[in-house]
């Protein structure tokens, strides 16, 4: 289990005798790893207070606990009506560490949590179900990424399934895709709300492709054509400052990077209004354009692109090919919930989600004690991560199947997941192949 730690303190994560069902818990923020002797030492001490005198590891935005409940608690604390899918497992625990209090785990941070999972799982002879409820929408969304490639890498050791949440932007408004003929124009019409602090635009398209921007100002003015020198670039209009990056291919990936970075300047917001991206070609061999802006949970609400496409939200690093991404579905009304990430991935076109779980008012544990209803797909993924651990069990553990993990076990939830009403064709963009369904999954 990654993520933002867990109330180790919370009855659902302890046995019948009151130990803990942790083995270990790193801790990155503290930058130590804690056994189960040293947890079980601070559940001696009798109240959460005391217990962090021993164990000082707190889940504070309670993230962590809500997804490890859903994936695995018992139900201790309400006499098992909470009780999520993997109840009697064992569990290994990842607090991801920030380089900043107020930001976001890194790359790396979340690199080294899997390898720590995977390989102290394949260390004590144990399948993992690892759960990756994070992400953003950072990067070209077809799997290429440096975190994906590993993610897809690290897939093939010891024996593992990685599951991550589709991510809760379809919709928001932050991404617009589009294609450009030779002859042809297109026009990209972004809503920057007032008191928008800054903001950031990515556009991407084949490296092949070329063609000149364009910035129009809410006031009409045009900046440009923005000459195509790879490298930063500075634009300075009025009270906004626009750095401009032309980035070049990888060394995975055909794809080239645009990136805008708006700065208020000399005053602490953005020229609100509507900006236009203008997009004129020069040579276009396969056209396709995509823009995306940063998660909807750090913006206005009313900062958006006018004409939107749902399609191709789903966040990084869920398009990584060997993970089983998860959608969330809306299971009082058996219907798509509309915020949940939507594929399928850019260029490539693979399916993506490849399952949807329930991610509506969801009950689960309560960092503090107690419990609390949630809502996004970090908390559609835990179902999956659950039934995955029972599918492993059920196979590796008790001896009917010791391959039963990585690729077969997607297969095998692949073709359990139940089609639900309203669409006709599976898999489809919003659900993948449908809805997760343990018992048509096993393969019996």
């Amino acid at each position: 289990m990654t993520g933002w730690g867990i109330d180790y303190f919370h009855d659902d994560f302890r046995n019948s005798d009151g130990t803990t069902r942790i083995l270990e818990l790193w801790d990155q923020t503290l930058d130590r790893v804690f056994t189960a002797q040293e947890i079980n030492e601070a559940l001696k001490k009798g109240s959460r207070r005391e217990a962090r005198q021993v164990v000082p590891s707190v889940d504070s935005s309670g993230h962590g606990t809500a997804v490890a409940g859903i994936a695995a608690g018992n139900g201790r604390e309400s006499d098992g009506l909470y009780r999520g899918v993997a109840f009697e497992s064992q569990l290994l625990v990842v607090k991801l560490g920030v380089t900043n209090p107020l930001g976001f785990p890194r790359t790396t941070e979340l690199m080294r949590a899997l390898d720590y999972v995977v390989r102290r799982a394949a260390q004590l002879g144990m399948p993992a179900a690892v759960n990756v409820s994070i992400g953003n929408t950072y990067g070209s969304h077809d799997g290429t990424s440096l975190l994906e490639t590993y993610i897809d890498g690290i897939s093939n050791y010891g024996r593992n399934i990685i599951v991550i949440g589709a991510g809760n932007e379809g919709a928001s408004g932050g991404h617009v895709s589009g294609g450009l003929s030779m002859g042809g124009t297109a026009n990209v019409e972004l809503s920057v709300a007032p008191y928008e602090t800054g903001l950031t635009v990515q556009l991407w398209k084949h490296y092949v492709d070329d063609f000149s921007i364009r910035l129009v100002t809410p006031s009409g003015n045009i900046l440009g054509p923005l000459p195509p020198v790879i490298g930063p670039q500075t634009l300075d209009y009025e009270t906004t400052r626009i750095l401009l990056y032309y980035g070049e291919p990888g060394p995975y990936s055909k794809a080239q990077e645009i990136y805008f970075d708006f700065m208020p300047l000399g005053q602490d917001y953005l020229q609100s209004g509507i900006w236009v991206f203008h997009l004129t070609p020069r040579r276009i061999v396969q056209g396709n354009y995509d823009f995306w802006l940063p998660s909807s949970a750090v913006l206005n609400k009313s900062t958006y692109f006018l004409r939107s496409t749902p399609d191709i939200t789903l966040t990084i690093p869920s398009t990584a090919s060997m993970a089983v991404t998860v959608g969330a579905y809306n299971s009082d009304y058996q219907t798509y919930a509309d915020f949940s990430g939507r594929g399928f991935t850019r260029v490539t076109n693979q399916v993506k989600p490849d399952i949807a779980a329930p991610g509506v008012n969801i009950m689960t544990t309560k960092s503090g004690g107690g419990y609390e209803a949630v809502t996004g797909t970090s908390f559609a993924a835990p179902f999956v991560t659950g039934s995955g651990a029972l599918l492993m069990q059920w196979g590796i553990v008790d001896g009917r199947d010791e391959f039963l993990y990585g690729e077969k076990l997607k297969a095998y939830l692949m073709r359990g997941a139940r089609q639900m009403a309203g669409d006709e064709v599976w898999p489809n963009p919003k659900m993948g192949w449908g809805a997760l369904c343990l018992r048509d999954s096993l393969p019996v």
